[in-house]
């Protein structure tokens, strides 16, 4: 097919003073960039929303990864693609191959050949290399070094990390995994789709709820959300529990904060009474665990043995609106769009 000259791009078109909405956000029609030395021409078919983006879209966000959005600057993030054209140079890439990358939230991406994640032949499901399960693979792995009969709680358990992480923690040989949400019609879906034994709906009684879901405590947590609900969590841990923090999306969709915080009370003394170790993941600190979780995530679905809860939102004019659907907690699991 010949280059395209113009693709649809998903821009910031004002920096929010709280949570950002359809309002902050613009289509674009935009020439594409023509191609140079290394690199491809992609048509992305799919991309992600993540919360990480409310950091990024922030005026208030500080030491992240990747420097905050300017209104007028295309959204980025993992996306799925089939290569439309090859720059000079170019060798081992040829056009009609599966790729994943950075550049998701537009039509047309230009990337350097080197900056591309083939997709295998045969992968039983393509779009689910754009979850970012793989932090809490990671965290079960290298950070808590999950044991077989051990009990897990997972915060969170209902989105795109945490509809996973039971699962994982599962297969890992965990004999109790415990989950929180904030809906009971979600609670229900990851008891019955997705095999947790318990779910949580913090409210007023939480710490009971929680305390009752694992009458002999934690051994691992998993943490999503941070705040009250890891606050909470850390008072019900055994002896040597550890604690894996993934995500914090209390700090993210809270429109009082300015998305590059999540504040929590931590009682120090009882992690010191029962040497419980709390640490961050980022997969940037554990070379090789994102190509590990892609080839036992294949397997794993390949056998029946995992499932990928995922929500589809048609058609690029419904970006501008997904990040809000995300923090609403409209949706079961990771949310895509389709392009």
């Amino acid at each position: 097919m010949p280059a395209p000259s113009t693709g649809r791009e998903i821009r910031l078109a004002a920096v929010p003073a709280g949570l950002p909405g359809p309002e902050h956000f613009t289509v674009t029609e935009a020439p594409v960039p023509r191609l140079t030395s290394g690199q491809l021409l992609v048509r992305n078919r799919h991309f992600l929303v993540f919360p990480g983006l409310r950091t990024l879209v922030s005026a208030g966000a500080k030491d992240f990864p990747f420097p905050p959005l300017k209104p007028g600057e295309t959204l980025f993030g993992p996306a799925l693609g089939e290569v439309v054209a090859t720059g000079p140079d170019v060798a081992d890439v040829r056009p009609g191959a599966l790729v994943t990358h950075m550049q998701g939230w537009r039509e047309y991406a230009v990337v350097g050949a080197g900056a591309v994640h083939a997709v295998p032949d045969g992968h039983p499901d393509p779009v689910a290399l754009l979850s970012t399960a793989s932090a809490a693979y990671g965290a079960l792995t290298r950070l808590a070094e999950l044991r077989p009969g051990e009990t897990v709680l997972v915060t969170g358990a209902a989105g795109g990390v945490g509809s996973l992480a039971g699962q994982i923690a599962r297969l890992l040989g965990a004999a109790r995994v415990v989950g929180t949400t904030r809906s009971p019609g979600k609670a229900a879906r990851l008891r019955q789709e997705l095999g947790y034994d318990a779910v949580v709906v913090p409210g007023d009684d939480g710490s009971g709820s929680l305390a009752e879901a694992a009458p002999d405590g934690y051994d691992v947590i998993v943490d999503n959300v941070g705040g009250e609900q890891l606050t909470t969590a850390l008072e019900l841990t055994r002896q040597g529990a550890r604690v894996a923090v993934v995500g914090a999306l209390s700090g993210q969709f809270d429109p009082a904060l300015p998305g590059g915080s999540s504040p929590t009370v931590i009682d120090t003394f009882a992690l010191i009474k029962r040497s419980v170790s709390l640490l961050g993941y980022q997969t940037v600190d554990h070379p090789g665990v994102e190509e590990e979780w892609r080839e036992r995530f294949a397997d794993w679905l390949r056998a029946g043995q995992i499932a990928f809860p995922h929500t589809v939102l048609p058609g690029m004019e419904r970006a501008p609106s997904a990040l809000q659907e995300l923090q609403q907690g409209r949706h079961f699991g990771t949310l895509v769009v389709e392009v």
